[in-house]
């Protein structure tokens, strides 16, 4: 069982919403995920130039953090993701949206940056989500 969890996607007088909600109210625990960066378990860079492969591995990390945790991906209230590229927007809502629930999607911010840890990310994501409560 989880806490309760309620979507705000779009309250009357928001703006127009791509595949985020304005407002997710939540109980129970939480738990917080430092930014995930577009590289394997070995530490190696997947996705060279490719956007999309990038993202698909940093969602892969999310996952594995959150499931380390006791969460998982359907239990995301929260995104800060970080990008190098504008460009690349498409190819993270692309990606996001195979990963999440677009019925209910997390509040999210979206932030354009000169750079990241290494000059090959193209991409870093960090999150808070709920953690399930047992019983």
């Amino acid at each position: 069982m989880i806490g309760a969890m309620e979507h705000f996607i779009r309250p009357n007088g928001s703006p127009p919403v791509n595949g985020y909600s304005h407002a997710v109210s939540f109980t129970g625990a939480m738990v917080a995920v430092s930014g995930q960066i577009p590289a394997d378990g070995d530490g190696n860079l997947i996705g060279k130039g490719d956007a999309e492969a990038q993202v698909r591995q940093v969602y892969t990390n999310l996952a594995t953090a959150l499931e380390a945790a006791g969460s998982g991906l359907e239990h995301i209230v929260k995104l800060t993701v970080y990008l190098t590229d504008l460009a690349d927007l498409d190819a993270f809502r692309k990606v996001r949206d195979e990963y999440q629930n677009a019925e209910r999607p997390p509040a999210c911010s979206l932030v354009k940056v000169a750079g990241l840890v290494h000059p090959d990310f193209r991409v870093e994501v960090d999150a808070l989500a709920v953690v399930p409560s047992a019983g």
